[in-house]
Protein backbone atom coordinates (compact mmCIF):
# COMPACT_ATOMS: atom_id res chain seq x y z
CA UNK A 1 0.00 0.00 0.00
CA UNK A 2 1.70 3.57 -1.11
CA UNK A 3 -1.63 6.17 -0.86
CA UNK A 4 -1.67 9.51 0.42
CA UNK A 5 -4.13 9.99 2.71
CA UNK A 6 -5.61 13.35 4.02
CA UNK A 7 -7.95 14.30 6.53
CA UNK A 8 -11.03 16.42 5.57
CA UNK A 9 -10.63 19.17 7.94
CA UNK A 10 -7.38 21.41 8.26
CA UNK A 11 -5.41 21.59 11.21
CA UNK A 12 -3.14 23.96 12.85
CA UNK A 13 0.44 24.01 11.96
CA UNK A 14 2.79 22.05 14.62
CA UNK A 15 6.27 22.10 15.73
CA UNK A 16 7.01 18.91 12.62
CA UNK A 17 5.19 21.43 10.11
CA UNK A 18 7.05 20.38 6.79
CA UNK A 19 9.18 17.84 7.68
CA UNK A 20 9.11 14.18 6.53
CA UNK A 21 9.48 11.71 8.76
CA UNK A 22 9.87 7.64 8.41
CA UNK A 23 8.88 5.31 10.69
CA UNK A 24 9.93 1.86 10.60
CA UNK A 25 7.80 -0.67 12.31
CA UNK A 26 4.37 1.43 12.49
CA UNK A 27 1.76 -1.18 12.60
CA UNK A 28 2.37 -1.75 16.55
CA UNK A 29 1.11 -0.32 19.57
CA UNK A 30 4.41 1.90 19.49
CA UNK A 31 4.04 2.87 16.07
CA UNK A 32 0.30 3.92 16.23
CA UNK A 33 1.19 6.29 19.11
CA UNK A 34 4.13 7.64 17.29
CA UNK A 35 2.46 8.15 13.82
CA UNK A 36 -0.81 9.92 15.80
CA UNK A 37 2.09 12.14 17.44
CA UNK A 38 3.84 13.15 14.64
CA UNK A 39 0.71 13.72 12.50
CA UNK A 40 -0.29 16.06 14.94
CA UNK A 41 3.05 18.21 15.09
CA UNK A 42 2.96 18.64 11.41
CA UNK A 43 5.44 16.29 10.12
CA UNK A 44 4.28 14.19 6.83
CA UNK A 45 4.36 10.90 7.97
CA UNK A 46 5.53 7.82 6.32
CA UNK A 47 5.22 4.75 7.78
CA UNK A 48 6.07 1.37 7.51
CA UNK A 49 5.71 -2.41 8.41
CA UNK A 50 5.48 -5.92 7.58
CA UNK A 51 2.25 -6.41 8.43
CA UNK A 52 -0.18 -4.61 6.08
CA UNK A 53 -3.19 -4.79 8.13
CA UNK A 54 -2.12 -3.25 11.22
CA UNK A 55 0.09 -0.58 9.61
CA UNK A 56 -3.42 0.23 7.50
CA UNK A 57 -4.97 0.48 10.82
CA UNK A 58 -2.14 3.07 12.39
CA UNK A 59 -2.61 4.85 9.37
CA UNK A 60 -5.79 5.25 9.39
CA UNK A 61 -6.25 6.29 13.00
CA UNK A 62 -3.72 9.27 12.06
CA UNK A 63 -5.48 10.32 9.33
CA UNK A 64 -8.78 10.49 11.31
CA UNK A 65 -7.48 11.91 14.32
CA UNK A 66 -5.64 14.65 12.72
CA UNK A 67 -7.41 16.46 9.84
CA UNK A 68 -5.05 17.71 7.25
CA UNK A 69 -2.02 15.52 7.73
CA UNK A 70 -0.49 13.63 5.19
CA UNK A 71 0.24 10.13 5.94
CA UNK A 72 2.01 7.75 3.47
CA UNK A 73 1.82 3.69 4.93
CA UNK A 74 4.38 0.91 2.18
CA UNK A 75 4.96 -2.31 3.36
CA UNK A 76 8.68 -3.15 3.46
CA UNK A 77 10.60 -5.99 4.00
CA UNK A 78 13.11 -4.39 6.42
CA UNK A 79 15.39 -7.91 6.23
CA UNK A 80 16.23 -6.95 3.22
CA UNK A 81 18.72 -4.24 2.10
CA UNK A 82 17.22 -3.52 -1.30
CA UNK A 83 13.68 -2.77 -0.07
CA UNK A 84 15.11 -0.66 2.58
CA UNK A 85 17.19 1.27 0.36
CA UNK A 86 14.05 1.74 -2.17
CA UNK A 87 12.13 2.70 0.66
CA UNK A 88 14.59 5.26 2.00
CA UNK A 89 14.84 6.68 -2.55
CA UNK A 90 10.96 6.80 -3.29
CA UNK A 91 10.32 8.93 0.36
CA UNK A 92 13.26 11.48 -0.55
CA UNK A 93 12.32 11.18 -4.67
CA UNK A 94 8.34 11.21 -3.87
CA UNK A 95 8.88 14.32 -0.70
CA UNK A 96 11.69 15.90 -1.59
CA UNK A 97 13.15 15.26 1.51
CA UNK A 98 13.84 13.04 4.90
CA UNK A 99 13.71 14.41 8.06
CA UNK A 100 13.73 11.46 10.55
CA UNK A 101 13.80 7.73 10.73
CA UNK A 102 12.06 6.06 14.16
CA UNK A 103 12.76 2.52 14.40
CA UNK A 104 10.52 0.56 16.48
CA UNK A 105 10.86 -3.04 14.80
CA UNK A 106 11.02 -4.93 18.07
CA UNK A 107 10.34 -8.46 19.50
CA UNK A 108 11.29 -10.07 22.25
CA UNK A 109 12.39 -14.20 23.21
CA UNK A 110 14.20 -15.36 26.47
CA UNK A 111 14.53 -18.25 28.70
CA UNK A 112 14.40 -19.50 32.16
CA UNK A 113 17.87 -18.92 32.91
CA UNK A 114 21.36 -18.26 30.71
CA UNK A 115 22.14 -22.62 30.45
CA UNK A 116 18.70 -22.69 28.95
CA UNK A 117 19.20 -20.26 26.37
CA UNK A 118 18.09 -21.52 22.91
CA UNK A 119 20.31 -19.90 19.78
CA UNK A 120 17.71 -20.00 17.89
CA UNK A 121 16.23 -17.04 19.73
CA UNK A 122 20.16 -15.28 18.61
CA UNK A 123 19.09 -16.29 15.35
CA UNK A 124 15.84 -14.40 15.36
CA UNK A 125 16.45 -11.53 17.30
CA UNK A 126 19.43 -10.71 15.46
CA UNK A 127 17.37 -10.48 12.62
CA UNK A 128 14.68 -8.54 14.22
CA UNK A 129 16.61 -5.95 16.48
CA UNK A 130 20.15 -5.76 14.66
CA UNK A 131 20.01 -6.30 10.76
CA UNK A 132 16.69 -3.83 10.63
CA UNK A 133 18.47 -0.97 12.38
CA UNK A 134 21.34 -1.71 10.08
CA UNK A 135 19.37 -1.34 7.32
CA UNK A 136 17.46 1.09 7.85
CA UNK A 137 20.68 3.54 9.20
CA UNK A 138 22.59 2.49 5.83
CA UNK A 139 19.52 3.61 3.89
CA UNK A 140 18.74 6.85 5.11
CA UNK A 141 22.09 7.89 6.54
CA UNK A 142 22.43 10.32 3.22
CA UNK A 143 19.12 11.83 2.96
CA UNK A 144 19.35 12.43 6.79
CA UNK A 145 22.47 14.26 6.42
CA UNK A 146 21.24 16.28 3.56
CA UNK A 147 18.24 17.10 5.20
CA UNK A 148 20.35 18.86 6.92
CA UNK A 149 18.07 18.67 10.48
CA UNK A 150 17.25 14.94 10.74
CA UNK A 151 17.08 12.42 13.11
CA UNK A 152 17.55 8.93 13.17
CA UNK A 153 15.94 7.03 16.70
CA UNK A 154 16.73 4.11 18.26
CA UNK A 155 13.84 2.69 21.13
CA UNK A 156 16.08 0.35 22.64
CA UNK A 157 15.58 -1.59 26.10
CA UNK A 158 17.16 -1.06 29.41
CA UNK A 159 18.29 -4.54 29.90
CA UNK A 160 20.52 -4.10 27.15
CA UNK A 161 23.12 -2.32 29.33
CA UNK A 162 22.23 -4.70 32.75
CA UNK A 163 21.45 -7.90 31.38
CA UNK A 164 19.82 -10.90 32.80
CA UNK A 165 20.81 -14.52 32.93
CA UNK A 166 17.38 -15.32 30.97
CA UNK A 167 17.74 -12.82 28.48
CA UNK A 168 21.28 -12.93 27.07
CA UNK A 169 20.11 -12.73 22.99
CA UNK A 170 17.64 -9.92 23.92
CA UNK A 171 20.15 -7.93 25.76
CA UNK A 172 23.03 -8.75 23.57
CA UNK A 173 20.77 -7.85 20.24
CA UNK A 174 19.83 -4.47 22.28
CA UNK A 175 23.21 -3.93 22.96
CA UNK A 176 24.81 -4.20 19.22
CA UNK A 177 21.56 -2.01 17.81
CA UNK A 178 22.69 0.67 20.63
CA UNK A 179 26.21 0.03 19.23
CA UNK A 180 25.25 0.47 15.36
CA UNK A 181 22.94 3.37 16.32
CA UNK A 182 26.02 5.20 18.00
CA UNK A 183 28.32 4.56 15.30
CA UNK A 184 25.78 6.44 12.78
CA UNK A 185 25.97 9.50 15.29
CA UNK A 186 29.53 9.34 15.06
CA UNK A 187 29.58 9.73 11.20
CA UNK A 188 27.07 12.24 11.83
CA UNK A 189 29.61 13.98 14.05
CA UNK A 190 32.29 13.94 11.30
CA UNK A 191 29.83 15.16 8.66
CA UNK A 192 30.12 18.37 10.66
CA UNK A 193 31.40 21.28 8.37
CA UNK A 194 34.17 22.72 10.74
CA UNK A 195 32.63 24.27 14.04
CA UNK A 196 29.36 23.59 12.44
CA UNK A 197 26.90 21.52 14.44
CA UNK A 198 26.43 17.98 12.50
CA UNK A 199 23.74 17.91 9.93
CA UNK A 200 21.98 15.11 11.46
CA UNK A 201 21.63 13.41 15.13
CA UNK A 202 21.29 9.63 16.21
CA UNK A 203 19.89 8.88 19.51
CA UNK A 204 18.81 6.01 21.25
CA UNK A 205 15.26 6.49 23.20
CA UNK A 206 15.59 3.68 26.26
CA UNK A 207 12.95 2.27 28.12
CA UNK A 208 12.10 -1.04 30.60
CA UNK A 209 9.06 -1.69 28.72
CA UNK A 210 6.07 -0.35 27.02
CA UNK A 211 2.70 -0.25 28.21
CA UNK A 212 -1.03 0.76 26.22
CA UNK A 213 -4.22 1.74 27.76
CA UNK A 214 -5.30 -1.33 26.23
CA UNK A 215 -2.72 -3.54 28.90
CA UNK A 216 -4.04 -1.55 31.88
CA UNK A 217 -7.47 -2.01 30.62
CA UNK A 218 -6.84 -5.62 30.53
CA UNK A 219 -5.19 -6.12 34.42
CA UNK A 220 -6.20 -2.99 36.20
CA UNK A 221 -4.56 -4.08 39.36
CA UNK A 222 -1.11 -4.53 37.65
CA UNK A 223 0.92 -1.64 38.74
CA UNK A 224 3.32 -1.70 35.41
CA UNK A 225 6.25 -0.20 37.50
CA UNK A 226 8.62 1.52 35.34
CA UNK A 227 6.93 1.15 32.01
CA UNK A 228 7.05 3.53 29.80
CA UNK A 229 3.47 4.49 28.24
CA UNK A 230 3.46 4.44 24.37
CA UNK A 231 2.05 7.76 24.08
CA UNK A 232 5.05 9.32 26.52
CA UNK A 233 6.97 7.28 23.85
CA UNK A 234 5.34 9.41 21.40
CA UNK A 235 5.81 12.37 22.75
CA UNK A 236 9.65 11.92 23.48
CA UNK A 237 10.15 11.44 19.58
CA UNK A 238 8.15 14.16 18.70
CA UNK A 239 10.66 16.99 20.66
CA UNK A 240 14.07 15.52 19.33
CA UNK A 241 13.39 17.38 16.52
CA UNK A 242 13.17 21.34 18.97
CA UNK A 243 16.63 20.40 20.62
CA UNK A 244 19.60 21.01 18.13
CA UNK A 245 21.70 18.45 16.83
CA UNK A 246 24.68 18.33 18.59
CA UNK A 247 22.77 18.18 22.06
CA UNK A 248 20.93 15.10 20.38
CA UNK A 249 23.43 13.06 18.40
CA UNK A 250 25.46 10.19 20.36
CA UNK A 251 23.34 10.66 23.41
CA UNK A 252 20.76 7.65 25.39
CA UNK A 253 17.67 9.23 26.58
CA UNK A 254 16.77 7.11 29.28
CA UNK A 255 12.65 7.31 29.62
CA UNK A 256 12.04 5.05 32.17
CA UNK A 257 9.83 6.42 34.80
CA UNK A 258 10.96 6.13 38.40
CA UNK A 259 8.45 3.85 40.57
Amino acid sequence: MNTPITGETPRAGGALEGAVVAVAGAGGPAGHATLLRLAQAGATVVAADADPARLAQGVDAARFAHGGATVVGDTVDLLSPESARAWAEKTEREFGRVDGLVHLVGGWRGSAGFAETDLADWDALHDLLVRTVQHTSLAFHGPLERSGNGRFALVSAAGASKPTAGNAAYAAAKAAAEAWTLALADAFRKAADGDAPPPAAATVLVVKALVTEAMRAEKPKARFAGFTDVTELADAVSRLWTTPTQEVNGTRLWLTPKP
